[in-house]
């Protein structure tokens, strides 16, 4: 099993060698928002000179702050970002654009919870317990299910799930690569699909939020809008890694004819979990319990319904429901980590809850730069007012293309999945994409959710067939453990039939959920009604 110290080069391979001298002349996402600021300038200022325009029919008495009111109808100007009103706003309220901007305080807000769960080693515990004494019959389907729910657990779904995986497949006499690529594809190409919703719906429905706006101010996130959608891509995605695994990949790879040695036997003795761990899974499960009965509480208790709008019936009710669900997520980690934490020693008093937030919050030290930028974008789109300018003038022209709507989000899914192949960050792509394509797909009687939806999907797949992948390079250091000639076209090609398999899958789920309008989640349709 052990690899030689000197490794061969890796494989070259012209289509790759393509996208990574294209991807490597990207800048990184925060430097592709300084340039997409410079546009603005120069397009809103293009766009005012011009005279752009774009109209709706509005019925009702007060006209959003963006748009006039004229002859029963909402205009939309474009407006310079270099005249003086937009100058003086640019330079008087930047602390309050990125203050206001949405997905900041909601990241922020689940980091805190988060980082004490990982740091704490909740995570990894939990990872680690949910394969041991997995039968070898069931392994692909169990590490596939894993996998996908995982991805509540962040950097531990690579750094501790992906290669156990490889470890737990050797020791039961299967090929480690076999269990190492069906791993990687339920991580990373199955990022779409989980079984509850979490921390990535929270931050990518802020930035649905904040677009969706455009067209109604009052439109708020739903973070469980997506539920049934990811809980479906757990049920398609699972048989399909199960199949591909063991009918496509394992038999490519051939017989496994190494043997477990004494670092193997060590290392799968060290992901057993020990008995404070044991112990702390089972507190932080009880904590789990305790979190959940406490919304539930607050959601249906006799005459005390805080988290229920009373004054609202249907889908409207649950509204503060929804969002409060933000703030239950802190609370769900912060509660099992500190429970897990406290059982094994590693959380002894407040101080080491207070360091394990502080870590986590130097860690998102790169997303707080990448917000700034981003923030300022979407403000600086708002003011020009191209925002609903695009959207409303893109929506006539599909319109006139008369298009079906499965066709019009296939597009946003190939969209999305060329995109991935250069530009790793899913947030920072929806941060952009989000403020044309929300509001356009809403004016053509799409709701947000299901565009949201749509993109998910599209960001998912691609993930593991680009060496641009931020974990790339990672992942093709635990293959070369097992083969020291594994390179970035062998590992591409291990994981291009679950790709393709995903794609396809991908683009006719999202194609069926339209054509017979299956709600997206609690509260969540298929269609919307723009207001009047």
């Amino acid at each position: 099993m052990a690899a030689p110290d000197a490794l061969p080069p890796a494989p070259r391979r012209s289509l790759l060698d393509l996208v990574e001298r294209i991807g490597n002349r990207l800048p990184e996402p925060v430097m592709i928002f300084v340039w997409l600021i410079g546009g603005l300038f120069i397009l809103s200022t293009l766009g005012a000179t011009l005279g752009w325009t774009a109209s709706l029919p509005f019925r009702g008495e007060t006209p959003p702050t963006w748009g006039e009111l004229e002859g029963g109808r909402l205009i939309f100007r474009a407006e310079s970002l270099l005249s003086e009103d937009n100058l003086e706003r640019l330079f008087t309220e930047t602390a309050k654009t990125l203050t206001g901007f949405a997905p900041l305080g909601v990241a922020l807000t689940v980091m805190y919870g988060a980082a004490v769960a990982e740091r704490s080693g909740f995570f990894s515990a939990l990872i680690r317990a949910s394969l041991r004494g997995a039968d070898r019959r069931w392994l692909t389907p169990i590490v596939a299910l894993i996998g996908m729910v995982s991805h509540h657990a962040s950097d531990a779904a690579y750094l501790v799930f992906i290669p156990l995986a490889a470890l737990l497949y050797a020791a039961v006499g299967r090929h480690p690569l076999a269990g190492l690529a069906a791993a990687f594809a339920a991580v990373s190409g199955g990022f779409a699909g989980n079984i509850t919703p979490g921390q990535i719906d929270i931050v990518l429905f802020s930035f649905t939020q904040e677009a969706a706006r455009i067209i109604d101010p009052a439109w708020t996130l739903n973070p469980l809008g997506n539920w049934w959608f990811i809980l479906a891509i757990v049920g398609v995605f699972t048989p399909l890694i199960w199949f591909v695994t063991d009918r496509i990949i394992e038999p490519r790879l051939g017989p496994w004819r190494g043997e477990p040695d004494a670092d193997l036997t060590a290392e799968l003795a060290r992901s057993a979990p020990t008995e404070a761990e044991r112990r702390g899974l089972r507190r932080a499960g009880l904590a789990a319990l305790v979190v959940v009965s406490g919304f539930t509480i607050l959601a249906l208790w006799p005459g005390f319904t805080p988290l229920i709008d009373e004054t609202k019936s249907g889908p409207a009710a649950l509204q503060p429901f929804y969002t409060a669900l933000i703030a239950g997520f802190l609370v769900l980690f912060l509660a099992t980590g500190v429970a897990f934490g406290t059982a094994t020693g590693v959380v002894r008093s407040h101080r080491e809850v207070f360091s394990m937030m502080t870590e986590g919050i130097r860690d998102m030290a790169p997303y707080l730069v990448f917000a700034f930028f981003a923030a300022h974008f979407v403000a600086m789109f708002n003011w020009s007012r191209l925002g609903p300018i695009a959207a409303i003038n893109g929506a006539h022209v599909l319109e006139t293309l008369d298009l079906p709507a499965p066709a019009l989000l296939l597009g946003v899914l190939g969209f999305s999945s060329g995109l991935d192949l250069f530009i790793g960050s899913a947030t920072a792509k929806w941060s952009a994409l989000a403020p044309v394509v929300v509001p356009m797909f809403m004016l053509l009687g799409i709701s947000p959710e299901m565009t949201t939806a749509a993109y998910r999907m599209g960001d998912s797949f691609t993930n593991i067939m680009t060496p641009l992948m931020a974990y790339f390079p990672l992942i093709l250091g635990f293959c070369r453990r097992w083969d020291a000639s594994m390179g970035v076209g062998s590992l591409l090609a291990l994981m291009l039939p679950y790709a393709l398999t995903f794609m396809a899958a991908g683009a006719l789920m999202t194609g069926l959920w339209v054509v017979f309008d299956w709600p997206l989640g609690p509260g969540a349709q298929v269609s919307y009604t723009p207001p009047v």
